[in-house]
Parts: structure tokens; sequence; C-alpha cells
């Protein structure tokens, strides 16, 4: 008798293949066999009308912290997750000192947009190496599966100090880098991840350490995590980091090389078709360079306390590093609105925010006097009142004490122009960021989205296609062998939903992290169960039980 079977499910197996009709079942925490009339199961499940497909992999997250205390990495398995790869754009919390951790936590909290609150309440430091991090996991119990990546600025941060983030490293520390990459490696990382992206400033505007490191250094530790043949470079790209430099690492080393964030910008609309092209003519040479696309319209929520969306600016540098009252105090300085208002102009369509200002919107006034403004754009706000967007938005918000809150629509938002990113065959569809800006955006749910969206309403991809992109792909992507695809013997992580309802709900604000810090989260539409190694863990898009911990942390990946 089998443990789980699922009866006249419709098959979507993750290799992009037709669907088929046929009942699946699951023994010990793998598939046992697919077929027609398959004997009895210890649990029976009517999957007529609905499809069966593998658990979505999601490459791009940032739960390094959160899982630590949240072995579920929510809102993901409820969203279709079964896998999440954590260590992204290199902002990892293992290696970290003990003297370093405050550091860490304090960059992340800019960096990566988390509660300073949530992590000093939340984050279990129980580790220092990244071995040790590994091992922690293993010892809690995790409800997904885990990959983590190795990351350039924690490794920077254990060998330099203060100095990771100041200036190169020389010869020795970064042999002593290289070191932490093989051993890390060889506990089990998925691969090396870094970032060169402007966007990427920690404490007061200073460069996140990985920014600081010269080709040299990249090069390096690239090499020492490709030695043994297996492993991904995963890299957040500045405008001067090139495909080119890419590609010489890819071809040095031998591992595959993924390339993020690649979204579409209307205002610099063939930046994206141009890198799809330069990674496609990678390949084509044999060098794996992959570009890593996202399926969701970039929308942040903020307040001038953080505005993420403007700290990639470098005219914005003296809020970051102005605390208390001096902050209303830059924002008041004319020198500093006309710093900024010179760079969107000069910088346009090669910013995170390019002047879009019919695209970000007052969403909630913080006092009655400014509550008939809700719901409109900061472009109909300002030609009404004769004024710069700009200064329309920094005045209301000193008049608010900063509390005003704002969204924007950053990228992504012309769907015609996000097309070629999701057909291509080849991008690694992802870039959810979950786990991290919690109170900017939450695209936790940007498989069902895909499905839901882009599959059903659009047509854009077909189901087969848009399964495979979310499953088989990144599996062979980042070498997880025995995941991603339905057939005998393969791990039963399993997503059963309703392709005629499948989509991802409204965003809601909750106060449920450590520490009470919000966050924004999203309900997942037509997932009827997941399973992970075999183990039910959501029914009808809820958790059915937090002390189920079926997950594996995944160290061996394929080369």
């Amino acid at each position: 008798m089998f443990d789980t079977v699922f009866r006249a499910a419709t098959i979507v197996d993750g290799t992009g293949r037709p669907s088929y009709t046929a009942d699946l079942a699951v023994q010990d925490g793998r598939i046992a066999a697919i077929g027609p009339g398959l004997g009895a199961g210890k649990e029976t499940v009517d999957a007529g009308g609905l499809v069966l497909m593998p658990g979505i992999i999601d490459g791009h997250t940032h739960y390094d912290a959160q899982l630590t205390w949240d072995a579920y990495a929510d809102p993901s398995p409820a969203l279709g997750v079964t896998s999440v790869v954590i260590g992204n754009c290199g902002f990892t919390i293992a290696p970290c000192r003990p003297a370093d951790r405050d550091l860490t936590m304090r960059n992340l909290t800019h960096v990566e947009g988390m509660s300073l609150d949530a992590l000093r309440t939340g984050v279990r430091w129980e580790f220092e190496q990244f071995p040790e991090y590994l091992a922690m996991l293993e010892r809690q119990g995790v409800a997904p599966n885990v990959a983590a990546f190795v990351g350039h600025s924690s490794v920077r941060t254990y060998v330099m100090g203060d100095d990771a983030a100041r200036r190169a490293a020389t010869p020795d520390e970064v042999a002593r880098m290289a070191d932490l990459v093989r051993g890390a490696m060889a506990a089990g990382a998925v691969g090396f991840a870094t970032s060169t992206a402007e966007t990427h400033n920690g404490e007061n505007g200073i460069p996140m350490p990985s920014r600081l490191a010269d080709e040299a250094e990249i090069r390096a530790l690239v090499g020492a995590m490709g030695e043994g043949g297996r492993g991904v470079y995963m890299l957040t790209r500045g405008q001067r980091t090139t495909i080119d430099f890419l590609e010489e690492l890819a071809a040095d080393s031998g591992r595959p090389v993924i390339v993020a964030a690649t979204f579409y910008n209307g205002t610099n609309p063939t930046a994206s078709t141009t890198t799809l092209a330069q990674t496609r003519a990678a390949r084509e040479r044999g060098h794996p360079v992959y570009t890593q696309v996202s399926c969701c319209p970039l929308t942040m929520d903020f307040t001038l306390h953080n505005p993420y969306v403007f700290e990639g600016l470098t005219a914005w540098k003296p809020a970051m590093e102005a605390h208390g009252a001096a902050v209303a105090q830059v924002y008041a300085d004319p020198g500093f609105r006309a710093a900024v208002k010179a760079e969107l102009r000069d910088f346009r369509g090669r910013r995170l925010f390019n002047s879009q200002w019919d695209r970000l919107h007052l969403v909630n006034a913080a006092t009655p006097a400014h509550a008939g403004l809700e719901g409109r754009s900061l472009a109909d706000i300002a030609a009404e009142r004769g004024s710069d967007p700009l200064d329309c938005m920094l005045d209301i918000g000193l008049a608010e004490a900063l509390d005003t809150e704002y969204t924007a629509i950053l990228l992504n938002a012309d769907e015609a122009g996000v097309v070629p990113l999701l057909t291509d065959p080849d991008t690694h569809i992802s870039l959810s960021d979950a786990g991290a800006h919690l109170t900017f955006f939450c695209d936790a749910g940007f498989g069902l989205h895909l499905l839901g969206h882009w599959v059903r309403a659009r047509g854009a991809l077909g189901f087969e296609e848009a399964v495979r992109r979310l499953t088989g792909q990144p599996a062979d992507l980042f070498g997880i062998a025995d995941r991603g695809r339905l057939a005998p013997g393969m791990a039963a992580d399993l997503l059963l939903l309703d392709p005629l309802t499948v989509g991802r709900g409204p965003k809601r604000k909750v106060h449920d992290l450590p520490a009470g810090a919000p966050r924004l989260v999203t309900a997942g539409e037509g997932v009827h169960g997941v399973w992970v190694n075999g183990t039910r863990i959501v029914a009808d898009n809820r958790v059915i039980d937090p002390a189920r911990r079926p997950g594996r942390v995944l160290r061996d990946f394929a080369a």
C-alpha cells in the first residue's frame, strides 16, 4: 500500500511535455509510480479536474535570517513553493563573527528592508561559520527545502571587519576569503553570490562590502567556488559590471552565472532586450550565462522614513547618513533637492526610480489635511499645485512627520515589454525577493502570478512551459537533481492546484514578525495542497500544522 495516491490528476511533469491524466503514488517521501489505476494508498486525494505539478523552486529569496525563527519561510509554502534558494546578492548572515552581528543586522535593515527590531529579537545566533549555519537549520528543521549561497558581503566582513565596506582587499585577504568559499562549498553551499548594484547600500548609505571588490577578487572567489566542479555564481549586477566580464568568469570557472536583476524599464526600453541578447550570445559560445527576470510588476510601498525607492541615488546619500530630526533638515534643504532632481534628470532610465511620477501615488495620508490626496499620483498633485513632484512629495512628507505612505510602480509596468523576458526559454523567472523588503512589497507568490496572469489571463505562455520554468528548469540550473519533475524516484515535492482559479491575492499588512514588526503578505488562490518530501503542509491555501517540518537542507548538487 502506498502512503498517498492522487487519483485522476492532470499531470504537468515539469519537463514542458504535454499534460496527461493519471494517478500518482507516493511512498517514503518519493514518487513511487505514475499511471492509470494505481493501487490503494493510506491517503487518497481526489485530484480530478486539478493540476498536479512539481512544487515551485524559488531561486531568489532572502530568508536567511527569517529561517532562524520561522522554519516555514512564511508565506512561501502556502504560495506553492517547496524549495527556496537563500543568500542571494551575497547578503547572508553566515559566516559572521559575534562582534559583527549587529552591523550585519543594521546593514540588512537598509539593503533588504528588514526591521532591525525584528532581526535583533528574532535571529538565533547559534552559529558563526557557514557550515554551522546549515547545521543549525537541520537541527531545528525546515518546512520547505533550503539551498543556500555563501555570500560575498558576509565573507568579506568576516575577513576584513569594518574595512570590508571601505577598500579593496589585499592578496592575503582574498586568499582567506577564497578558503571560506571552499569550506562553504564543501559543506553544501549551492554556490557563491554577490552584488555590484549601486542600489545596494548598508547603514548610512555605505556600499555593501561586495561592491568594494575588484575584478581580481571576484575572479579568485568564483574560481574557488568552482574548483570542485559544481556550484552557481549569482550576481546582482551594477552598471559597471559587463556581461563580457561575467562570460569570462563562466568560461574560466566552467560554472553557470546567473545575472540579476532584469526588469523592463519603459524609460530605457532596450536595456532588457540587450541583456537577453548578450547572455544568449554567451551561451551560444558555450558559456552558461543566464538572465534572472521577474513576472511581477515591481511595486514598492514606502514612507520617507525608509524610501528605498530613492536610496540608490547618489544624491540621496545625505538623507541616508542623517538621523532623527536631521533627516527632515536634509529633506528641506534646497541644495539636496536640486541635486536629486539633477540626478533623476541626468540618469533617467538607469535608476530604480526614473521620474515616472504618474506611477507614484499617495495612498495613505497621515493627517486629515491631506486625506483628499489619497489615491492620486504625485504628477497630478504637483500639477494642481504648480510644484515640482519631488518638492511636492517632500513637502507633504515633512508636514506629516514623514509618515505619509506612498506606492510606486517602478519596473515591469508595461506588459508588452515584459513578454520577451518571459517567453525567452532560457531566462530564469524568479526575483521574488521573498523574506526581504517586507514593508515594501510581497512577490513570494510570483509562481502563482505567472500561472494565473501570464498563462490563463494573458496567454503569453503555455501552462506546461510555465510549469517547466518554475520547476524543472531551475532544478537543472541549480543542480538539484532529484526535484523539479514528476517521475518515479523523484522527491515528492508536489503542488495541487486549480488552473481555472490559480493566482495570488491582494497584499495586506500584518504585524507578526518578532517584536511585532509589520510586513506585507499575500495569500494564494486555487492552491488545494502542497507536499514536501511526501508530507502535506498546505491544504486549501492554508498551512496545516506549523510543527510539520519535512523539508531538507539541500547539500548535494549535480555538476
